[in-house]
């Protein structure tokens, strides 16, 4: 695909944002390398269609495109099958080229802008030692630095299916951002440049002929492997790379020389393999899988970076001798592997810290490969081992050696155990219900239903985990719609069941799930009742006091429409914080907020900033999920922006000055929100239950062909019909709305509640004074610029229901005038440069690859199509992975 248009004949509109001269060429080259490669394998007649098509889509953004997106739909209908379907993957290469250009671009400009700093200069304002100066200022570095120690991010990755990538596709663009980043960095010229475009052209051809489709759906162990990956080359390496960086800051010049002030504040968490709501494929054999794989990955992590350290720990015995506590440590490891001991003494004669670290590698090699004799029992052991190596370095004299590689060894072990990542349960409420009765009904040792024995198999599997791992590496367990304080009680019950007792059961903190509006709207009454539980008083005994409450962003946001599920959610954390608070509980929120806009997403950062005050109070866990894992955690440079951005705001959410900011806010506001709420969710519900609301919307989406698509391990619905929509899963909710242009999940009914409110001045100070109206309202905009209103109608065209067409329409319409206005924006997104040049860019290409789905599904719902359905499915599933790839999100 020839890209010289970019920045010259793109769409302009009412605005445009130039593209940087770096990413213009990275794109440029990229998209001639295409076309030649469409070119060898479809003739000029491919890229000629393709032209053709791309010419069309652009023209009719411009102001005299008159019907220039008709002749594009027409030209679309006439292509034949394999024509539509060639088609489709070459957009789809195309955007998955751009992306990793403007990934790519991304780094480029973090890497520059790092590199003009001086040493110990703070980075922007939204940095850790940022936030860290500012708290310090308000409240004294001494209170600075206890938060700072308490500090707690939480990242917990999910499988729910919202990545429409395959890993073979993964794994081609990723090397094409490799020979990219080549190209750029060691400015390679002459026969070298030559060799980089051949591998380039050899790199895209293969992502062109590889299938964008799975064959078949992955197994939740392929999801585990996929994220793991993610482990390995990234988290592993990134975590301490941050706690290095905060520390080089904040130690300035005894950085690297003696102990450090930070303390390991990441720990990840993990649903993959343990989120067994709706998803049979997760058994309880399963779980034990995950947990093994993830330990592997742990330990091979370490392994690796125990044999970097020790290599480099060549330091004599004469002028760094030995503490009394390494020489205790040296004939403890004789004992227990004389042989091992003496291999070492040999490789590091006269080197007692690295022949020590030597016998260390060998025992964490020994607990990889399951070896009972040498292997450590826990990461706790190891991480004494290194400590004793670490002081005696100090002893010595030797700090920078005890506090350089050292010390990152000892943070990833701090950090990861031997588990790597917390995997946590999750079952819905009436699962543990339905195996209660029947036990009660059958006894624990009768004839059980088969749920049944899973769910006990489940809590025996923890059981294993907890004994193979540790109690860290899998103790809580998540109630989906909790909805009575008998459905936390349900989980401890369950577990004396599966183990005869409550002394024999494993460590559990059941933690509840609110989901809709109503169980947000009763959740601190539901907390208030479970305190008395025995077992909860138990665990608040033991754990300091620390309880954990899970907001589902997703179903409240189907449930009563994004405005006022947002509203709901802030005053429900509002009033478990109070209730925190009046019970001396230490509380953590957990953010169920997934990637796309219609399900909480949007930049983390800016979200915690707006949290109320007391919810956040230097703990922040959330959810990350499909492309999103990719998108934060893909690449080292983007993951260690993302991490410092969201502990950065985290450690800041509770400064006085910002609790004060949305306290007062809150307060003045406070009548707006009641407005906007009443009047957004009239709005909402008038659609979504509106009679024959369902069926249609499943006729004017790919929603059923969503269902299809080979992306998750997880089924889409909870195993009913388009008839309902109470059980149909947020994920394929958010991904139709998003295929089809119109991403109503994200915006609907905030127009009607601006226009009901009426009073621009006002509304304008709000987004000026509030940081939770400004978040919701640059959410909406960032989701209002991924639709398109021409291709919207197309889509609900395919209905025949005209009045819930024209709702949706007048409703995408209002809103956008209110947003545009509060905000002063001449178009959408026209001030937010970065964000506002990626869909600038994308738009035609989208609208593409949107009337090659609309040609698929009007085949479908007409059934007058010459194709067959199984054609018709597989352009519809090709267009919805290069959409999904355009729009850079899916569910």
């Amino acid at each position: 695909m020839n890209e010289p248009q970019i920045g010259s004949d793109v769409p302009r509109g009412v605005f445009s944002h130039e593209v940087p001269e770096p990413l213009r060429n990275d794109v440029r080259l990229l998209g001639e390398l295409l076309g030649r490669v469409l070119r060898e394998a479809g003739g000029e007649e491919l890229l000629a269609d393709v032209e053709r098509l791309r010419e069309l889509t652009i023209a009719s953004h411009g102001e005299s495109g008159g019907d220039a997106l008709g002749a594009a739909e027409a030209l679309v209908a006439g292509f034949t099958r394999e024509r539509a379907e060639h088609v489709a993957r070459a957009f789809t290469c195309y955007f998955h080229l751009a992306n990793l250009a403007e990934e790519y671009h991304r780094v480029r400009v973090l890497r520059d802008r790092e590199s003009r700093l001086a040493p110990h200069e703070l980075a922007p304002d939204d940095s850790l030692p940022a936030a860290y100066q500012q708290l310090a200022a308000e409240i004294g570095e001494d209170a600075a630095r206890q938060r700072l120690r308490e500090l707690e991010f939480r990242p917990v990755f999910t499988a729910h299916p919202t990545e429409a990538r395959r890993r073979a596709v993964a794994g081609s663009i990723r090397r094409i951002a490799e020979l990219v980043a080549e190209r750029d960095m060691l400015h390679v010229g002459g026969t070298s440049l030559v060799e980089n475009e051949r591998r380039l052209l050899a790199e895209i051809d293969t992502l062109w002929r590889t299938s964008p489709l799975r064959a078949a759906k992955p197994t939740v162990l392929d999801e585990v492997a996929t994220v793991l990956s993610i482990f390995d080359s990234t988290l592993a390496d990134v975590l301490p790379t941050v706690y290095r960086r905060l520390d080089d800051w904040l130690l300035e010049a005894d950085a690297g020389t003696t102990a450090p002030v930070v303390a390991p504040f990441a720990r990840l968490g993990s649903w993959i393999g343990g989120d067994r709501d709706g998803n049979p494929n997760v058994t309880a054999e399963v779980t034990r899988a995950a947990a093994v794989l993830a330990s592997e990955h742990a330990l091979d992590a370490l392994l690796a970076s125990a044999r970097r350290t020790a290599a480099a720990l060549t330091l004599d015995g004469v002028g760094t001798p030995a503490s009394p506590e390494l020489g205790a440590l040296w004939q403890r490891q004789r004992s227990l592997a004389e042989q091992i001991a003496a291999r070492a003494a040999d490789d590091a004669p006269n080197e007692p810290h690295r022949r020590a670290l030597l016998v260390v590698i060998e025992r964490i090699a020994a607990t990889r490969r399951r070896d009972a004799d040498l292997a450590y029992a826990n990461a706790a052991e190891l991480e004494a081992d290194l400590r004793v190596v670490q002081h005696s370095l100090e002893a010595a004299g030797a700090r920078r050696a005890a506090y350089g590689d050292l010390q990152r060894l000892v943070w990833q072990v701090q950090t990861f155990g031997f588990h790597l990542a917390e995997l946590e349960v999750r079952q819905h409420s009436q699962v543990h219900a339905a195996a209660l009765a029947d036990i009660e009904a059958n006894g624990v040792d009768g004839e059980l239903a088969p749920m049944t024995v899973e769910v006990l198999d489940t809590f025996r599997a923890l059981g294993t985990v907890q004994r193979r791992f540790g109690v860290a590496a899998a103790r809580r367990y998540i109630v989906s719609f909790t909805q009575s304080p008998e459905h936390l009680a349900a989980v401890y019950r369950l577990a004396e069941l599966a183990f005869g007792g409550a002394e024999h059961a494993p460590v559990i903190d059941a933690i509840p799930l609110f989901e809709t509006f109503a169980d947000l709207e009763k959740s601190v009454d539901i907390l208030e009742a479970s305190l008395q539980h025995p077992r909860v008083q138990e665990r608040l005994a033991a754990n300091g006091r620390r309880v954990e409450v899970m907001l589902g962003y997703s179903d409240s946001s189907k449930d009563v429409g994004p405005v006022s599920a947002t509203l709901a959610l802030d005053d429900a954390q509002r009033r478990i914080a109070r209730w925190a608070q009046e019970h001396d509980i230490v509380l953590t929120l957990f953010h169920g907020r997934g990637g796309a806009l219609g399900r909480g997403g949007g930049p983390a950062n800016r979200a915690v900033l707006a949290q109320p005050p007391g919810s956040v109070d230097g703990r922040f866990k959330l959810t990350e999920q499909g492309e999103v894992i990719f998108a934060r955690y893909g690449d080292a440079d983007i993951a260690t922006r993302h991490i410092e951005q969201v502990t950065a705001a985290t450690l800041l959410a509770d400064a006085p000055s910002v609790v004060r900011r949305n306290d007062e806010a809150a307060e003045r506001f406070a009548d707006l929100a009641k407005r906007l709420d009443v009047a957004s969710r009239e709005r909402f519900h008038g659609l979504v239950r509106a009679d024959g609301f369902p069926s249609w919307f499943a006729q004017v989406t790919p929603l059923e062909e969503v269902g299809l698509l080979p992306i998750g391990s997880r089924p889409a619905r909870r195993g009913l019909s388009v008839s309902s929509l109470d059980d149909l899963r947020a994920i394929p909710w958010v991904f139709s709305w998003s295929q089809a242009r119109i991403n109503l999940a994200g915006w609907y009914g905030l127009g009607t509640a601006l226009e009901s409110v009426g009073d621009l001045a006002e509304l304008r100070t709000a987004y000026a004074e509030w940081p939770l109206f400004a978040t919701i309202i640059d959410n909406v905009e960032m989701s209002l610029a991924k639709t398109d209103e021409r291709i919207a109608e197309r889509y609900l065209a395919l209905g025949d229901r005209d009045d819930l067409a024209r709702m949706i329409l007048d409703e995408m319409r209002l809103t956008r005038r209110w947003v545009l206005a509060i905000t002063g924006s001449t178009g959408v997104l026209s001030n937010r440069r970065i964000l506002g040049r990626a869909v600038q860019l994308r738009s035609p290409y989208v609208d593409a690859l949107s009337l090659l789905q609309l040609r698929a599904l009007r085949g479908l719902r007409t059934g007058d199509d010459a194709e067959s359905v199984d054609d018709l499915r597989r352009l519809l599933l090709l267009s919805v992975n290069g959409v999904a790839a355009g729009l850079q999100n899916t569910g």
